[in-house]
């Protein structure tokens, strides 16, 4: 008997259908031993060893392993084929004294039948320099956790802890968010030029005033706007001047782990947690009818390496379904811009390109078969031919003025016959000869501001982090996953916003360790780590120059931070539970009212309650506007504690299914509208929205979006553009 070992029972019933009666598979359901939850279990005075534990749920499986390894000819490691991967199989052999010379390490990009099959004829020993990677990443990451946590505990509050690389990212969400705060918004124009052609209308913009080309803030205010437009408007204007120039675009690569992460978040409104939870079913294995498979290969990958026979096959269904000129005459070929991408790796796409998404929709959840869509058309795409697309720029000019009109015409659209989630805005141009007379129609004049750089969103987060070098695609999920777990940051119409605590506790840490917890370090450190797989760092003298600077600032915190715990603020109120004075105290979401008389009492009151037009249906009080933990806003009784009744935040929205009252509600996959008729009516929605009425379709609903309003029915693609000051106003 042969034994196979992998992390999850999903991937062991997968590959256990591709092996005959000689092997069995078995799960170690993840990592089955970790540094201890009780103590430091480092020793540092001895190069930094660990002390691992067996983890108490994983004794039973520990037993079995060696119980399964005794009796087997071969045991074959196949765990995933990453850095964490390596060392869940080298734990699994020394936690289960698994006989050296009978350990095979097994690995593959997929999980179907001829990657297993071909995996087994080229087995090799685990990799020990990738083991010793993941284990001084472990070491850091504890180093830093678990002296910092009792710091900030001392001199902050109680309970907060920080992580080395989730304190990074926490410091670019509170950087950006004091980048908002310190704009300074700046007012400018512009003029739109609007001439007609065959009862159409063509919008321009104007460029030039007596051949001095504008800038931006040439027109800065409503005055000089209107001035202009009134000496524009006695002059005659003739087409100057027309050029086309045709375009090439090529299709985007596949997705790696952050392009998957960010273009799930836009396009599927999926947390990155969600996306790599339904990649990892994808990539586990599906039944499909007869068979089992994995649907997609390894997604936590930085390599945009493609196998010859995926590209191959892609390049058959393109001509077969869309024709010979949308394959391209040369396969496209895709470079990793990353210098730590491992190449052998490749990127994420279907396991088998002849499986359309609608053949196997049947046998995925709704979400499941979204994100194979995705996945499958960004690939597919990735192998068509590049689109062609007309430029076209017409000038307008007068004896004092110029404007300028453009127009992206598409000639040939290529990959985007597949890939048709691109909000592409592609328009004829109008068919004016050089030197025709132009009548103009109107002049629109249009007031802006300059905007604060924007609040990172996840897949903007995500991006940033790859960009400098931060994380590895193991990594990015846990990162967004663990600094909204410690309620450092809240998500907001899927944007980022630092809790009061969140500030205190990254100022605090940018004053003392701020040589280690910035971009440039932390995107050496994973240099480094990266380059100990490759042996060409040492792992024991790594751990120690990083120790040696780490303790010295830690020394230096201890001796100088002020203590920054908020203190009590008094108030002439009385709890109404115990008759002590109520204090105003600071919280992770800023200040509250709480008893001075905690924890005897744990009466807590909001500061500066907003109180709603709507009384409680139980007994009769005022309602007023609560927060949840995440951000989200719902009504609460104000004669809590003798009433506990809540209801939801109310919209002023109307259900588009059966006109009853769409309300404010929040999950773990953040804010949506849900009706208020539940259960009767399951009408949900995310997003920002309003109520009104589709010329097209009739219904009652649209979705706001960057700079138009589009139909929120999915079945109608009507769409109107809106002006940036309106939109900024709902």
């Amino acid at each position: 008997m042969n034994l196979v070992i992998v992390e999850s029972p999903a991937k062991a019933k997968t590959i256990s259908r591709f092996l005959g009666k000689d092997y069995e598979v078995i799960a170690s359901y993840g990592h089955i031993r970790d540094l201890p939850k009780n103590n430091f279990g480092v020793d540092i005075e001895h190069d930094f060893k660990p002390k691992y534990t067996i983890l108490k749920d994983k004794k039973p499986i520990v037993e079995k392993i060696k119980t399964l390894s005794e009796q087997s000819d071969r045991v074959y490691i196949a765990t995933d084929e990453d850095r964490e991967g390596e060392a869940i199989g080298y734990h699994i052999v020394e936690a289960g004294k698994v006989p050296k010379d009978k350990v095979e390490r097994i690995v593959f990009h997929e999980i179907t039948k001829e990657a297993i099959l071909n995996a087994l004829k080229n087995p090799r020993s685990i990799d020990k320099l990738m083991v010793d990677s993941q284990e001084s990443r472990r070491i850091l990451d504890r180093i830093v956790g678990y002296k910092l946590s009792p710091l900030l505990a001392k001199k902050i509050r109680r309970g907060l802890s920080a992580g080395r690389v989730q304190s990074v990212a926490l410091k670019l969400i509170v950087e950006r968010e004091e980048e908002i705060k310190n704009f300074t918004k700046q007012e400018y124009w512009t003029l739109h030029l609007i001439f007609s052609d065959k009862n159409k209308d063509v919008e321009s913009i104007l460029t030039t005033i007596d051949n001095v080309e504008l800038d931006k803030f040439s027109i800065c205010n409503a005055e000089k706007a209107s001035q202009i437009k009134s000496e524009i408007l006695k002059e005659q204007f003739v087409v100057e001047n027309i050029t086309k120039k045709t375009l090439i675009r090529k299709p985007k690569p596949p997705y790696i782990t952050s392009t998957l992460q960010a273009e799930a978040s836009t396009i599927l409104g999926f947390s990155p947690k969600k996306t790599m939870q339904i990649a990892q079913k994808l990539y586990e294995g599906v039944s499909l009818q007869k068979e089992r498979m994995g649907l997609i290969t390894y997604m936590r990958t930085d390599s945009l390496n493609v196998a010859r026979q995926a590209q191959e096959e892609a390049l058959d269904i393109i001509k077969k379904f869309y024709g010979q000129d949308y394959a391209p005459k040369q396969p496209n070929i895709y470079k990793t811009k990353s210098k730590t991408a491992q190449e052998a790796h490749e990127a994420i796409r279907p396991t088998k390109p002849s499986l359309l998404p609608d053949m196997v929709k049947e046998y995925l959840t709704q979400d499941e078969y979204k994100l194979y869509n995705l996945i499958w058309k960004k690939f597919m795409a990735s192998q068509a031919a590049s689109a062609k697309i007309n430029s076209v720029n017409i000038i307008f000019s007068s004896k004092r003025f110029k404007s300028k009109a453009s127009f992206n015409e598409l000639v040939f659209d290529g990959y985007l016959k597949i890939w048709d989630l691109s909000d592409n805005d592609f328009q004829k141009a109008p068919s004016f000869k050089q030197n025709d007379k132009v009548i103009l129609k109107e002049v629109l004049e249009k007031q802006h501001f300059t905007e604060p750089p924007p609040r990172y969103s996840e897949a903007s987060l995500i991006k940033t982090l790859e960009s400098y070098g931060i994380g590895r695609p193991s990594t990015y999920a846990t990162i967004i996953d663990t600094i909204l777990e410690r309620q450092y940051v809240v998500l907001n119409d899927k944007k980022f916003y630092p809790t009061q605590i969140g500030i205190i506790v990254s100022k605090a840490l940018d004053d003392y360790f701020k040589d280690i917890i910035n971009v440039d370090f932390t995107a050496k450190l994973e240099e480094d780590l990266d380059n100990v797989a490759k042996n060409k760092v040492d792992k024991t003298q790594l751990l120690k120059n990083f120790y040696e600077k780490f303790r010295i600032m830690l020394d230096k915190a201890y001796e100088q931070m002020d203590s920054i715990k908020p203190k009590d603020e008094p108030t002439d109120m009385v709890c109404e539970l115990c008759g002590a004075p109520m204090v105003i105290r600071q919280g992770r979401f800023g200040k509250f009212l709480a008893c001075s008389n905690y924890p005897k009492c744990k009466n807590t009151k909001s500061l500066n309650e907003e109180t709603v037009d709507i009384v409680c249906n139980k007994c009769g009080a005022k309602m007023v506007v609560k927060y949840s933990k995440k951000g989200g806003k719902f009504l609460a009784c104000s004669n809590y504690p003798d009433c506990k009744n809540t209801m939801p935040y109310p919209t002023g929205l109307k259900c588009p299914a059966c006109g009853g009252d769409l309300v404010e509600k929040t999950s773990k996959r953040g804010k949506f509208y849900g009706c208020s008729n539940y259960p009767n009516c399951k009408f949900t929605i995310k997003g920002n929205i309003i109520n009104k009425k589709c010329p097209k379709c009739g219904y009652e609903l649209f979705r706001i979006l960057k700079d138009s309003l589009k139909c929120a029915n999915p079945d109608c693609d009507y769409k109107e553009p809106i002006e940036k000051e309106i939109l900024e106003k709902l």
